[in-house]
């Protein structure tokens, strides 16, 4: 993948200034990695690949993360923040099963705001600037501390093959990796995490040369081989803006964009963040012009990038491809800091992939941009991805035994999306190698569950993107409950979660079931409330006596209030910020959650409804026609419910298919045996 060679550092819990001095000794004669033999290998040290090694390692298993470079691992590629609307669910949700990217902004972010605050918390998207060089270094160091884990500086180029499992027959198995020098490591399983490497392709107005990303080779050897074993390949683009001297910018006439006064931490684990609210940064609002338009306009014979066929994203799309879209609008232009003591400023909205000189030009016409200075031109990135419907929900591929995917080489964009299936990807690798069940995320249980399900049974023509419109069940998968979701599951079946991080989720839980308790036996009638609560709109009209939790769902209410009208029940429960924030959410929602949870059984109870894998549809004795038929064998639904969300597939043929499902659990020989490609 990586023109370097192999250099093992051992990580124990030691100093980060010893192992800067160990990777820089190539000749101190560090263990020979390729001697060894893991029960991971994860290959690729970005969002996902650290997400997936870390969760290897916790789960119990012996990991190897295989980077081109030590000193890359945990680089922000494009732009410098975490979170948003959609993804702030991922990253709590990340964390909730002892991930790392949340702890990591909470220890290296400059500018934290709750975006989507006019509506309900349910859709409340956590959002940071972060310190690129602090976020980068703090990354590190947790990777390299991170007991079962081994650090490698390598180039992969192929993978080990092997026979077939007995239990899976027809199937060969990954048994390794084997690097650009030629070594074999062995393994148990591996994850591919490789980002826009394979057989990536950066461009900038015609010029087009082989790259990864900026100062980085792509990789060809692996992407030959994934054809070579039978994969459907794909092609996707993305691009990132221009960076801008911090300097050359005249901020006074740009519209200022303050942080929160109290910052929201994004993990569970943190009491508040690393900065004090007013050394936080601010970030500036700037628009685009009809001259800006203009110059998109005329140039675009010069743009290989916006011409070429392959699908970008569409909800982060460059400013040539909205121009075109809307070419009568003004667009906005976000300008953040890449960190405190950094002078670049990173234009959210203004990805470019036009001449360089072309790019410096229309820098010039926007406002507040007259005098600015660029550092590195906007470029595009072309590169494969793998078509996720051939992957399981545990995210290992169909095709290969114990081989797993992660991240964009999904057909994801955005560092949440990849960290988020780096942790699913890293924990079932880890189990897989100690025979144990997977641990699959239903889209009734989290943001990442539907994140997986959309990508594995719809598969993608463009950058997937997680929004919080993707997700049916959003009252209930809200950023503030994602420990009670997933935290207890991923220490009681999984093994991924800390002993600390338990204990924590374990006494949040019972001081909310208390605290409900407690609101529920404190009744009054409306009249009493009114006059304890004279702030809140409470009718007095009302016969029926209320609790404390109904006057809870008062938007005007909150723990504070009720504390002072009856301190002697109260009191306490209000004195713990974290649980009288999140107190007030549950009472809020109580009855959505209440009404979604028969809606969430019902579909739990057609996911439980498994759809054999091997299962040859077009042999099948079942009235499907020739359509539905081809549509299944490309899709390879897991369940009744994912099957259901297929475009195409009628009503009839769910039922046709349920119908069989329940007959062939009485009677396993109505299932067929369906031919499966061999290596």
């Amino acid at each position: 993948m990586w023109p370097f060679g192999c250099r093992r550092i051992a990580v124990t819990r030691i100093p980060r200034t010893w192992w800067r001095c160990a990777r820089s000794d190539a000749t101190s004669s560090p263990r020979d990695v390729s001697a060894s033999r893991y029960d991971v290998i994860v290959i690729g040290g970005g969002h996902a690949g650290t997400e997936a090694a870390a969760a290897a390692a916790r789960v119990g298993a012996q990991a190897l993360l295989v980077t081109h470079k030590v000193d890359t691992i945990g680089q922000m590629s494009c732009n410098p923040s975490f979170g948003g609307i959609g993804k702030g669910h991922l990253v709590r949700e990340v964390d909730a099963l002892d991930g790392l990217c949340a702890r990591i902004c909470d220890q290296s972010g400059v500018h934290y705001k709750v975006l989507n605050k006019r509506k309900g918390p349910a859709v409340w998207g956590l959002r940071a600037q972060v310190d690129r060089k602090l976020y980068k270094e703090n990354m590190q160091k947790e990777i390299l501390q991170t007991p079962h884990l081994t650090v490698c500086e390598a180039s992969v180029e192929d993978l080990i093959m092997t026979a077939p499992e007995l239990d899976r027959p027809g199937k060969c198995r990954v048994n390794g990796v084997i690097l650009g020098d030629g070594r074999r490591v062995h393994s148990g399983s591996v994850v591919l995490t490789t980002g826009t490497f394979l057989r990536g392709m950066i461009l900038i107005g015609l010029e087009m040369y082989p790259a990864g990303r900026m100062g980085d080779q792509p990789s060809i050897g692996l992407a030959q081989t994934l054809e070579n074993l039978g994969f459907t390949i794909g092609r996707l683009k993305t691009g990132t803006p221009p960076r801008l001297v911090k300097d050359s910018i005249d901020f006074s006439v740009l519209e200022k964009q303050k942080a929160d006064n109290t910052p929201v931490p994004f993990s569970f684990l943190s009491e508040t963040v690393w900065i004090k609210s007013e050394d936080q940064l601010l970030c500036y609002l700037t628009h685009t012009n009809p001259k800006v338009n203009q110059i998109i306009c005329e140039n675009l014979h010069l743009n290989n990038h916006v011409r070429e066929t392959t699908r970008g994203p569409r909800y982060c799309p460059s400013l040539e491809s909205k121009v075109l879209r809307f070419p009568n609008r003004v667009h906005q232009l976000w300008l953040e800091p890449e960190g405190l003591d950094s002078n670049v400023i990173y234009p959210q909205g203004m990805s470019l992939t036009l001449p360089s000189e072309i790019q410096e030009e229309l820098i010039t016409h926007i406002r507040g941009l007259e005098k600015a200075k660029m550092v590195q031109p906007g470029y595009g990135v072309q590169y494969d991805f793998l078509d996720p419907r051939q992957l399981t929900a545990s995210l290992e591929s169909r095709l290969v035994q114990r081989l797993f995917f992660a991240g964009q080489i999904n057909g994801t964009t955005g560092y949440e999306e990849a960290a988020a299936q780096g942790v699913v990807a890293g924990i079932n690798a880890g189990l897989r190698v100690r025979n144990k069940p997977p641990f699959i995320i239903s889209r009734t249980e989290g943001y990442i569950g539907v994140l997986i399900d959309d990508l594995t049974t719809l598969g993608t023509s463009e950058p997937y993107r997680m929004f919080t419109s993707r997700v049916e069940f959003r009252m209930s998968l809200r950023p503030d409950n994602a420990d009670s979701r997933l935290t207890f599951r991923g220490y009681s079946e999984a093994g991924c979660v800390s002993q600390k991080r338990y204990k924590q989720a374990s006494q949040m839980k019972a001081a909310l079931e208390e605290g409900i308790k407690a609101l529920k036996s404190v009744q009054f009638s409306c009249m009493k409330w009114a006059q304890l609560i004279p702030e809140a709109k409470i009718s007095a009209n009302r016969n029926s006596s209320c609790s404390a939790l109904d006057m809870l769902q008062y938007q005007e209410v909150n723990m504070e209030m009720l504390a002072r009208a009856v301190p002697e029940s109260l009191k306490t429960f209000a004195e713990w910020r974290q649980l009288a924030e999140r107190l007030k959410i549950e009472a809020s929602y109580a009855l959505h959650v209440s009404n979604q949870k028969l809606e969430i059984e019902e579909v739990r109870r057609d996911e439980a409804l498994q759809l054999p894998e091997d299962l040859d549809y077009f042999s099948l004795n079942v009235s499907l026609s020739q359509e539905v038929r081809e549509k299944l064998d490309s899709h390879r639904p897991q369940t009744i419910g994912a099957l259901s969300r297929i475009p195409g597939v009628t009503p009839a043929a769910v039922v046709n298919l349920l119908r069989f499902v329940k007959t062939s659990h009485r009677r396993p020989e109505a299932i067929r045996d369906s031919p499966v490609p061999n290596c």
